[in-house]
């Protein structure tokens, strides 16, 4: 084994039933593609070991329990660099599983706009919002785009972020799509991070679509037709994206719209996500359980409905404080849909407007503040279940033998410190599939 972290003051293996050196627990792929995620009590579950050994070789992780267990039966190879983490945390790396981090220009104005009371929906209205950044991503060069997710990913990197969502949905036409989802491609190539790609060419109605020739102003049934016939065949073929997403809301596409868009692009092998009921409660909490979506995103304003159809199909609630933070909205109830059962993870929401908070410890101080989250539950759904949220809990999001080796050491006596003090960063050490990528030691 090439790397070893010992004397660790607090493992949290994210395991509810840690086990050692010879006895892993069944991966999480027998119970489901891509895990399953946790719900009501079991995400108050870190598995902490006290005093807590790892072992990683290559970009697995090989052996988890406690240092006076499994130090006396591991071979210490020349090249085996071991790391003490006395009086320490370290934990799964953060999975950030909604951004919008591939965009062109910048919205300070409208933050601006929104301090002085205008709200987002009136911003929107005046051309404002996505559809100002959809013109600046267009006239952006496929360069420029990667030189500034790049200068983003750093950052979230820093902040002990390992993997990333990247949504598309600011060219809002084939070519633009298809250029964002390949930025995503190319940050794959150049940094640590891994960045999962979601196609949603269904996030806005764009400038050319829009005519007075329509009873809405709108031609919806011709933006539709786009994103079926066109962009999601050529998005599929090129294998650009593994996930579909629809903004289904109040004055954006309807859940009739939504529904058709998720079914087609379910056919064409991708599982479907959805934004939904941020603004108002339209129904799109329904979609996402009818549709079976992996995850609905937002969820402000859910009917009972909704969040029973969702809780049917196990469909993660991703939720998203920064948003409701930064456009002063309402918070979704997060500890009604962790009652009823419905597995909840959080992200930044990252974008250009709504939301540019680009470090998870921050979230999570957020969830614990305004979500009614305890720290345990908080660190669970920026982790774990962020991870199945992209069909990855079966690898990622849990220190467990066989699993991939994405971890943080922080610098902080126990995890209760990440909420409690949630806008310093002690991150101390990244590791990203077995490599030390932020920090020496």
């Amino acid at each position: 084994m090439h790397l070893i972290i010992q004397h660790i003051g607090q493992l949290l293996t994210l395991s509810p039933s840690p086990q050692g050196l010879t006895s892993p627990r069944p991966s999480p792929k027998a119970l489901g593609e891509g895990g399953r995620a946790r719900v009501r009590a079991a995400m108050s579950e870190l598995g902490i070991i006290e005093d807590g050994l790892v072992a990683i070789e290559n970009d697995k992780i090989v052996a988890v329990g406690k240092t006076s267990d499994l130090k006396p039966k591991l071979k210490l190879l020349p090249h085996t660099k071991v790391i003490d983490a006395k009086n320490q945390v370290v934990m799964p790396g953060f999975v950030d599983c909604h951004t919008h981090l591939v965009y062109g220009g910048s919205r300070e104005d409208e933050f601006e706009m929104r301090a002085s009371g205008i709200t987002y929906q009136e911003i929107a209205a005046k051309g404002g919002g996505i559809r100002s950044t959809v013109k600046a991503t267009r006239l952006a060069s496929r360069e420029v785009l990667k030189r500034d997710a790049l200068k983003k990913l750093d950052r979230m990197l820093m902040w002990g972020t390992t993997t990333v969502e990247s949504k598309s949905g600011y060219g809002l036409e084939t070519k633009t799509e298809i250029k964002q989802l390949q930025v995503n491609q190319d940050l794959n190539k150049l940094q640590p991070i891994e960045v999962v790609s979601t196609f949603l060419g269904a996030h806005e109605f764009p400038e050319e679509y829009r005519s007075q020739n329509f009873e809405s102003g709108i031609d919806r049934e011709g933006y539709v037709k786009l994103i079926c016939e066109e962009m999601i065949p050529k998005v599929a073929e090129a294998k650009l994206a593994e996930f579909c997403d629809v903004f289904c809301d109040q004055g954006v596409f309807t859940p009739e719209e939504a529904t058709k868009i998720l079914e087609t692009a379910s056919n064409f092998g991708m599982y479907p996500k959805i934004h939904a009921d941020e603004l108002a409660s339209v129904g799109a909490a329904e979609v996402a359980g009818k549709v079976r979506a992996v995850s609905a995103e937002h969820l402000l304003y859910p009917s009972q409905t909704g969040l029973d159809l969702m809780k049917q199909a196990g469909t993660i609630a991703v939720l998203l404080p920064g948003t409701s933070l930064t456009i002063k909205k309402n918070y979704a109830p997060a500890r009604k849909m962790i009652e009823m059962g419905i597995p909840v993870a959080l992200a930044t929401d990252l974008n250009p407007g709504s939301c540019t908070i680009e470090n998870m410890p921050f979230i999570i101080g957020l969830a614990c503040l305004y979500l009614g989250l305890t720290p345990a539950e908080a660190i669970c759904a920026a982790t774990y279940n962020a991870a199945c949220a992209l069909k990855r809990g079966d690898r990622i999001g849990s220190i467990e033998i066989g699993k991939q080796a994405d971890l943080l050491i922080m610098d902080i006596p126990n995890y209760r410190y990440i909420p409690y003090h949630y806008a310093v960063n002690y991150v101390k050490t990244v590791v990203k599939r077995g490599k030390i990528v932020v920090g020496t030691s």
